[in-house]
């Protein structure tokens, strides 16, 4: 059986990598498993100069899923590459750097340095939903994204791909500019924005009020938002939101995906994607599927 994708001009051993934000810069995990079983590794989101986040509480448990609103901390993309980078690349396995911004310029700064490291692609982060400034204001336009990639195409030569918010309208568009702007592939989907409340306190539970909402409750939603890119764009497409075995990453794939990220599944279960490349190759061993990457956007409409 084949595995191996070429994503984006990312060659990967496995279709299988760990969405941003969920798994650090790999140190937590790796204390469970050789995290050079995984196609990719996304970093956490890295952004020019080191952030705190939003104040606590940040996180909190829904039904089939959790809210966050960390607000992007990391330290800084100078301390990224002296001191996780190095320890990443100590695995076998693709290394992809998120890249967060609070403007144009920043992302291209930001970018640039990106372009010197030992990292195999950008995913650039325009899709933030708990940021009081970027990310959303780029995110939910054709005009914003089209502009933020083509400046940021200008100056990295490296994969660049480009992670969407579902909260738009129109999300084929937005792919659609995504395309436009000179990307190599899309990544969608991220958080969707949400609320809860204490019925106690009567307040927001998250101290930012509202958060991104992920987890298998946002499955079905990802799913639907895959397929229509899938349709509306010649570039890959990472697919995320939701995903917690090899099942979920076909459905995925079958939509159009032609890779996946494992997100709130890394929370529940450390070992959810390694467990998640095993289900693949057990699918593809019951259905005598010989290569991965015949199953991308195989699924067959009604």
């Amino acid at each position: 059986m084949n595995t191996q994708i070429n994503f984006a001009g990312i060659k990967m051993k496995n279709p299988v990598t760990v969405a941003s934000g969920t798994f650090g810069y790999g140190r937590e995990y790796s204390n469970f498993f050789d995290l050079s079983k995984l196609g990719g590794i996304i970093t956490k989101g890295t952004s020019l100069k080191p952030r705190s986040g939003n104040k606590p509480s940040r996180v909190c448990e829904t039904a089939s899923g959790m809210l966050n609103s960390i607000g992007l901390q990391n330290p800084g993309v100078e301390y990224f590459a002296q001191n996780d980078l190095p320890f990443l690349r100590r695995f076998d396995t693709a290394i992809i750097v998120n890249a967060c911004g609070s403007s144009v310029d920043e992302y291209v700064e930001l970018c640039k340095i990106l372009n010197t490291l030992d990292i195999d692609g950008v995913e650039l982060n325009l899709s933030c939903p708990n940021v009081k400034e970027g990310c959303m204001a780029f995110g939910n336009t054709y005009k914003g994204v089209r502009k933020v990639t083509e400046e940021v195409r200008k100056v990295l030569d490296k994969p660049l791909i480009v992670k969407l918010t579902p909260n738009v309208t129109d999300i084929a568009s937005i792919a659609k500019a995504v395309e436009d702007g000179g990307a190599d592939g899309v990544s969608l989907i991220n958080t969707l924005l949400a609320m809860k409340i204490d019925v106690n306190s009567k307040k927001p539970v998250l101290a930012n009020n509202m958060g991104g909402l992920s987890g298998p409750a946002i499955k079905p939603v990802a799913v639907r938002m895959v397929y229509q890119v899938a349709q509306a764009v010649n570039i890959p497409i990472l697919g995320m939101g939701g995903i917690i075995n090899g099942e979920d990453a076909i459905e995925f794939m079958l939509a159009g995906a032609n890779c996946i990220s494992i997100g709130a599944g890394n929370f529940m279960n450390p070992y959810t994607s390694v467990n998640t490349v095993i289900g693949i190759e057990n699918y593809m061993k019951k259905h005598n599927i010989e290569d991965i990457n015949t199953i991308v956007g195989a699924v067959e409409m009604n």
